[in-house]
């Protein structure tokens, strides 16, 4: 194991796993806040916003789909 270090530099393979994940998790983040379930930001008014938009369909449709 000791022979990859030499190949690579260890301070520049960390800094780069670091930019990596920190880029990773920023995009997961930003993926979760664009859905309407697991965006935190809104809280309750996405939530409410959904629940009244279901509401106004008929009794037996689950989602707003054109057949």
């Amino acid at each position: 194991m000791w022979r990859i270090w030499r190949l690579f530099d260890p301070l520049r393979a960390m800094v780069a796993q670091g930019i990596f994940l920190f880029g990773l998790a920023a995009m997961i983040h930003l993926v979760l806040l664009s859905t309407s379930t697991f965006n935190w930001l809104d809280g309750a008014n996405s939530r409410a916003k959904q629940a009244q938009a279901h509401a106004s369909l008929p009794a037996g449709t689950t989602s707003p789909v054109v057949k």
